[in-house]
């Protein structure tokens, strides 16, 4: 099987979904015979539940068909995992990937395209996979700052009630039954379009037949492993008090930044919600991470119903290159929030 790289980068498209029933590739065989894709799979869901990303720590390990297959598989093992927590956390992370992906690819020059032979997605194929070609129509020509007009239908379908009320359609200037969004908006939108795809039809019975059975039991394992995971995240310590000059080295360099990558900046909101900080508070004492997206990162991170993310642990930070200057107390702990609560604790005695 040689599927196109497109699938690889987006698994969740109709034309990939249909690539491998075409293949007629078997989930059973694939674990039975230790398949790398099962592997990704499982790196998939795992970087999913624990660090907000489906991105591989090591991609260049995994070909297009390993990436492609991996989706149904994590999509099995986090019918496993039965959780919801898990189906949640993975799905806000299969849509935040593909946001990711699908602004490098929109927003590529000419010389990048021609530099790069990967194939990219353009703004008329991905409308056109979620049956918006008709709904979406483009402002001028200003590639820098586009703007766009969306069907209010299509608007409403679309829009959460707790992305603030900037999105409310009182706010917005209706005119034809089209609601004016920037390119950045139509994104969001786009965004949750994905997210969408992926939590519907989650979870599922893979057991019930020999072949789910099967299955079952051959990644009874990995299944156990991610909801240790899970669990992990209720164990990490609490604190309810904000000294910034106790807090970790990693995040007093991300927050004392001025160009922070996404990574860092998920790591920082995550590291501060954690504290019981709101995005008004957030935005007024560390600027840096006040952007179009913050309001709604918070609000996915402060889910009280079980599906929040934790902030990343040292192994994390770390691969991301993201752990800087660390001291004596980073050799002796695993969590940026378990060195925290130990600098608090320090401080106080």
């Amino acid at each position: 099987m040689r599927p196109d790289p497109l699938y690889a980068r987006y698994p969740f498209f109709r034309a990939a979904r249909e690539a491998v029933q075409r293949a007629d590739i078997s989930p059973p065989r694939l674990v039975t015979q230790g398949d790398p894709a099962v592997e990704r799979a499982r790196e998939r869901v795992e970087r999913a539940l624990m660090s907000g990303t489906v991105e591989s720590e090591t991609p260049e390990r995994w070909s297009d068909r390993d990436e492609l297959l991996s989706y149904p598989i994590a999509r099995i093992l986090v019918s496993l995992v039965d959780m919801r927590a898990a189906v949640e956390k993975y799905a806000e992370a299969e849509a935040d990937t593909a946001h990711e992906r699908l602004q490098a690819d929109l927003n590529a020059s000419d010389d990048d395209l021609q530099s790069v032979s990967r194939p990219r997605a353009d703004l008329d194929t991905v409308l056109a996979e979620f049956d918006l070609a008709d709904a979406v129509t483009r402002e001028g020509d200003d590639a820098h700052h586009p703007w766009f007009r969306v069907d209010v239908a299509a608007y409403l379908r679309l829009v959460d009630t707790d992305w603030g009320d900037e999105w409310r359609l009182v706010n917005r200037e209706l005119a034809a039954g089209e609601v004016p969004v920037r390119g950045e908006e139509l994104h969001r939108l786009l965004r949750e379009a994905v997210r969408r795809r992926v939590v519907d039809g989650l979870p599922f019975d893979v057991r019930g037949s020999a072949a789910g059975d099967e299955l079952a039991a051959a990644l009874d394992d990995d299944v156990t492993t991610l909801r240790e995971r899970l669990a992990d995240r209720d164990r990490l310590p609490s604190v309810d008090v904000v000294a910034p000059e106790q807090f970790p080295p990693c995040m007093q360099a991300a927050l004392d930044g001025d160009d922070l990558s996404a990574h860092a900046a998920f790591a920082a909101t995550a590291f501060l919600v954690s504290l019981g900080l709101d995005a008004d508070t957030i935005a007024q004492r560390w600027p840096v991470l006040d952007d179009d997206s913050l309001d709604y990162r918070v609000a996915v991170l402060e889910d009280k119903d079980g599906s929040q993310y934790p902030a990343p642990s040292c192994t994390t930070m770390q691969t991301f290159d993201a752990c800087v200057n660390p001291d004596e107390r980073c050799e002796t702990i695993d969590h940026p929030l378990r060195y925290y609560a130990a600098a608090v604790a320090e401080a106080d005695d």
